[in-house]
């Protein structure tokens, strides 16, 4: 396959949603096309994150989101890739691979910290990703979930 890695705009929103709503299933939430489009089209209308796709002969197959952070004990910009996902027939297209060396490229143009990711422990086919691109594991800290609804 020919894989090529740009910037989404406004303009791909709706295939991006539609492999966005398929993100979202994977990780057990129920289809939402209306609400998958206005999330999506907030973030790229108001910059709150930098969405990049995967093409196959123009066709989207793939996507990852990254979402600024700061550390304040480096005084430094990284970014949290939050969202990766490859449309299940093409995952061995080196479509996830490619999103990843562009997130990178991206993380180095914007002079980050670096790449932060976390995935569930189940997923052990993206972990397996993650290892062989040099993402490492940091066994030292533990992050913790607060709901902030229904509390």
């Amino acid at each position: 396959m020919n894989i090529e890695v740009r910037q989404a705009t406004l303009g791909d929103l709706t295939d991006l949603v539609l492999l966005f709503d398929g993100y979202r299933q994977f990780y057990q939430q129920t289809s939402d096309l209306h609400g998958a489009h206005d999330f999506l089209s907030a973030r790229l209308t108001q910059k709150e994150s930098v969405i990049f796709i995967a093409l196959n002969n123009q066709k989207m197959i793939g996507f990852c989101q990254l979402y600024p952070s700061f550390s304040s004990q480096s005084m430094e910009r990284s970014w949290i890739l939050n969202d990766l996902f490859v449309a299940p027939e093409t995952r061995k297209s080196d479509a996830g691979r490619a999103l990843l060396e562009k997130a990178d490229a991206y993380a180095k143009e914007t002079q980050s910290k670096g790449l932060v990711l976390c995935t569930q422990q189940t997923n052990t086919q993206a972990q397996s990703l993650y290892e062989s691109f040099g993402f490492e594991h940091i066994s030292e800290f533990k992050w913790y979930f607060k709901s902030a609804k229904n509390n």
